[in-house]
């Protein structure tokens, strides 16, 4: 993880991290899995003003992500949860494919 990365969720707000005497940030561990949520959101492709607004809901607490969400943000996140769905599909079918080419290959080969 780059501190460039560190500096920008920071800046976003997605991540708050605590600060030594000097200055220095301290990212707690409660903080670095939370930048690995945030990563693997980025990752799949959710972006960052949707990941600001559901990462409360993702995070553990026992206050954390109880208030009211907006419908056009449900709309949203279901959204990317059906085109990360139709991904997955695509990738398993891929996967499917590739176990059957190296079965096949297994019994003609070396």
């Amino acid at each position: 993880m780059s501190a460039r990365s560190l500096r920008f969720y920071e800046d976003e707000g997605l991540i708050v991290p605590g600060r030594f005497d000097n200055g220095y940030r301290d990212y707690c561990r409660s903080t670095i899995n939370r930048v690995l949520v945030i990563r693997s959101l980025l990752e799949s492709g959710l972006p960052v003003r949707l990941i600001r607004e559901v990462l409360p809901h993702l995070s553990d607490g026992p206050e954390v992500g109880t208030g009211p969400l907006d419908a056009d943000f449900l709309a949203e996140v279901r959204s990317y949860r059906a085109r990360l769905a139709d991904r997955i599909a695509v990738l398993s079918a891929q996967q499917s494919a590739l176990d059957a080419f190296l079965h096949r290959a297994r019994q003609h080969g070396p």
